[in-house]
């Protein structure tokens, strides 16, 4: 009975039903006696929607259930490295090897769970022990890739592994789309560019890889090329949220904004608090001069600033502040950006929402109090904004940035988030520029290509010990700063809950 319940659970979770697969093994679960397959069947409906806080409690169960498993294992090392419980992962990760389940996958973990404790040579070796198994486990390279390319600024080191394998085997084209986004994060479009191409002449049915194309065209100022592709895709797979997202950029692109604005209203009927979907429709209005969009415009209201507050223990912000600063600039011991991120010229220090540090802990404590404050500021509302206030909110994703000079966040929107921020903690030189405005924080100024081009319409000007917060479904970017110190900032989302 248990086994076949377990069975239809994962193949709900499988076909995409795991709110399903969730109902169909809660009460089981919840048993005493529930054994540890419908226990890691269950976790993974949990993980499945996002409730990964939920999941590791099954997970953990399912190994005092069955400590022998190393499925079981495998899955709560899974489980502890989404939630960048990296010491964790790495001991149940390695349990999960001896016993004898070593594997690319467990390999996979490891790696991420050193990467994540600093040890970097260690987990660029597990992640080349992991290829040594599977040669063209996409993944792995793009976490390899990543790693070096983070580590040396070098997009020779970042290719080195990849190019070699793509010399024996052209027709991965994963793997030709793991190098094109180094080469694009590297600042080589031409280059990213030509790969993507070269992939789509092995493989014109690979959509991820068209998508790509797509975007990469309309960086290279051929929007034309650009919207064949979208074209293309939307052809093949209507349905799916990438294909109208990039058929909604590429409508854009070429001025054709009543289409793009019909694509994107679609969008956003099928996923109501997707931000990208939001600010592409947003945008289309903003173009046609449509009142709808008129809200997400009003910068006075949903752009606001607010002194962090001391927290507790400490005598004032400012000592508060020197501490955390020094303590965050450890943290940043690598070389540059990492990829698909808005950084650029700069690194970055992921999980801090997760971190058990003593002073991070306190600055979202302190942080959570300007956001009780901003959410009370907003007031109540239908739109799509005011409409996602509960009872309560909870911090999904939390970084810190060392920008360099000349360093900046490209324009961008943050898709699953709901508020996002920029706290300023450490800033060089002078940020007073009335002018050129460098350094500031911008809003308005589109991510992807739009015809009539569109500029910024709002700007913050840092501040020490300043949180910025707004939703994150508005385009938000920074401008080049020119100093010889960094910018040192701590970010975060927040979502209902």
């Amino acid at each position: 009975m248990i086994d076949s319940l377990t069975h239809q659970a994962w193949t709900l979770i499988d076909n995409g039903r795991a709110a399903d697969a969730l109902g169909l093994t809660t009460a089981t679960a919840l048993s005493p006696q529930a054994p540890a397959n419908l226990l890691m069947a269950h976790a993974a409906a949990l993980k499945a929607l996002g409730r990964h806080d939920e999941a590791l409690t099954f997970n953990r169960r399912a190994v005092t259930r069955a400590p022998g498993d190393r499925f079981a294992w495998y899955n709560l090392a899974a489980t502890l490295g989404d939630l960048s419980l990296n010491a964790k992962a790495e001991e149940a990760a390695r349990k999960t090897i001896a016993l004898g389940l070593d594997v690319p996958e467990v390999r996979l973990v490891l790696g991420k769970a050193l990467q994540g404790l600093h040890r970097y040579d260690e987990a660029e070796q597990t992640f080349e022990v992991a290829l040594a198994v599977r040669p063209t486990d996409a993944v792995v390279h793009l976490e390899l890739a990543q790693l070096r390319w983070m580590r040396t600024g070098r997009i020779d080191a970042a290719l080195a592994r990849l190019d070699a394998v793509i010399a024996r085997q052209p027709t991965a084209t994963s793997l030709h789309l793991i190098r094109s986004t180094v080469l694009t994060f590297a600042g080589d479009r031409a280059g990213a560019d030509a790969t993507l191409e070269r992939a789509l002449a092995h493989a014109p049915d690979d959509l991820m890889v068209r998508i790509a194309a797509a975007r990469s065209a309309g960086a290279q100022d051929d929007p034309e090329r650009m919207l064949r592709h979208a074209r293309e895709v939307h052809r093949r797979a209507s349905g799916a949220g990438e294909a109208r997202a990039v058929l909604c950029e590429a409508l854009l692109a070429n001025g054709e904004f009543d289409a793009a604005a019909g694509v994107a209203e679609d969008m956003v009927a099928a996923t109501p608090d997707d931000q990208y979907a939001l600010v592409l429709r947003n945008t289309a209005w903003r173009i046609m001069d449509d009142p709808r969009g008129e809200l997400f415009r009003d910068y006075a209201t949903l752009v606001r600033t607010d002194k962090l507050d001391t927290p507790e223990g400490w005598p004032n912000l400012d000592a508060f502040l020197d501490a955390l600063r020094e303590r965050l600039l450890k943290m940043h011991d690598l070389e540059t950006h990492p990829l698909h991120q808005s950084l650029r010229g700069g690194t970055q220090v992921p999980s801090l929402d997760r971190s058990q540090d003593p002073l991070v802990r306190a600055f979202f404590e302190s942080a959570r109090k300007s956001v009780a404050r901003y959410i009370a500021a907003l007031g109540p509302g239908q739109d799509p904004i005011r409409r996602r206030q509960t009872q309560g909110f909870a911090f999904a994703g939390g970084w810190s940035v060392r920008l360099k000079s000349e360093g900046f966040h490209a324009d961008h929107v943050h898709p699953r988030g709901w508020i996002s921020s920029a706290f300023y903690l450490d800033l060089p030189g002078r940020f007073d520029d009335e002018a050129t405005r460098a350094g500031w924080l911008q809003f308005g100024r589109p991510g992807c290509r739009t015809e009539p081009v569109l500029e910024a319409e709002h700007f913050v000007k840092p501040e020490r010990g300043m949180l910025a917060l707004f939703p994150s479904c508005l385009w938000h970017g920074t401008r080049p700063f020119s100093d010889d110190g960094h910018r040192l900032t701590v970010a975060f989302d927040v979502v209902p809950r």
